[in-house]
């Protein structure tokens, strides 16, 4: 079975607060997703003190707080992170966590950080795209807000400077919280597998589990969705994120649908085996047949079971004679 590999996003839905961190991680594992993945960063680092909130930011958490406070207040130290991952080992979980500047892929990288995530964000940061790629580790490069000459130029900087091709998987992604069902336009999967022949996934802002569920249908490799503890917490992504609940059920319709999909060659299943003679057809004595009678359509005619000659010989039997007596409803034989 091609197993998709499903990242449940705490985020920041931790908000700040190792503690729910922690808890997080516990709702991941009970889901039974592959990975769950945080955010690593130094505010400082990340953007300056006068950058306004997104629309859906101010929406959400009112326009009282700036961007830079917000993101301060829901910043964890490098500590932190240290203990998630030794929690999620416990737990026999994947850790991972997306970042923007190389001390903290550096730090996670030291932690024992396995796969590289970076967000729709930093496609277009050339330095960090050149520290990326000098580890060479799977990446999983998210798109939102990119067109195809952007995620082009971000595979060339990334091959170019020691990144395997072979190791990169691009997330289709809309960068709007939710994002609009009309905006999601998972078609572009297609395109961007055709483009750059690389494997593709989807990173999913909407709201629900049907879109994550049809990416996976068309071929996500990788797909990645926000949970949280409460929808109804204070805090920039809750709202657009699953509960656990809903968290669960994705996963259980996502691990059937994998089932569901089979291999590309129709074939009889051992499932459906057993019904082939019970609904299946066979050509059937109409009326009682003398032997030496000619089988016609006066006299023959297709019944359950399948255990006889199948209708598709009907033109054979036709003009035929009976080489023995047939009661009504006997199995014809020739």
């Amino acid at each position: 079975m091609d197993k998709t590999f499903i990242i449940a996003e705490a985020g920041v839905n931790h908000n700040g607060d190792l503690d729910l961190a922690y808890q997080l991680i516990d709702i991941a594992c009970d889901a039974g997703v592959d990975a769950v993945k945080f955010q690593t960063w130094k505010t400082e680092n990340l953007l300056t003190k006068t950058v306004e909130k997104a629309e859906y930011q101010k929406k959400i958490t009112g326009d009282d707080e700036s961007q830079f406070d917000m993101i301060k207040r829901l910043e964890l130290p490098f500590d932190d992170f240290r203990k998630l991952k030794q929690y999620c080992d416990l737990k026999e979980i994947e850790f991972m966590s997306s970042c923007a500047d190389n001390e903290t892929l550096d730090f996670l990288i030291s932690i024992g950080l396995n796969k590289i995530k970076t967000s729709s964000a930093d496609l277009t940061n050339y330095p960090f795209l050149k520290h990326i790629a000098s580890y060479n580790k799977e990446l999983i490069v998210s798109t939102g807000m990119a067109t195809m000459d952007e995620i082009k130029a971000t595979t060339k900087v990334l091959e170019d400077n020691g990144q395997s091709k072979e190791k990169i998987t691009i997330l289709h992604c809309n960068s709007e919280y939710p994002t609009p069902f009309t905006d999601v336009n998972l078609r572009a999967m297609f395109a961007i597998k055709e483009e750059l022949q690389t494997e593709i996934g989807y990173s999913d802002h909407t709201e629900g589990i049907e879109v994550p569920i049809a990416a996976v249908t068309l071929g996500a490799k990788v797909l990645e969705k926000h949970f949280t503890i409460d929808k109804t917490m204070d805090g920039p992504d809750h709202k657009a994120s699953l509960n656990p609940k809903e968290l669960k059920s994705m996963v259980s319709a996502i691990r059937n649908i994998e089932k569901a999909l089979g291999v590309k060659e129709k074939l009889v299943t051992q499932s459906e085996m057993k019904n082939i003679p019970i609904v299946r057809k066979s050509i059937i004595a109409s009326c009682k047949i003398n032997k030496g009678d000619v089988f016609s359509e006066q006299n023959i005619t297709i019944k359950r079971p399948g255990t006889g000659i199948s209708p598709m010989q009907w033109e054979n039997v036709l003009g035929k004679k009976a080489n023995k007596d047939f009661d009504i409803d006997g199995l014809i034989q020739i």
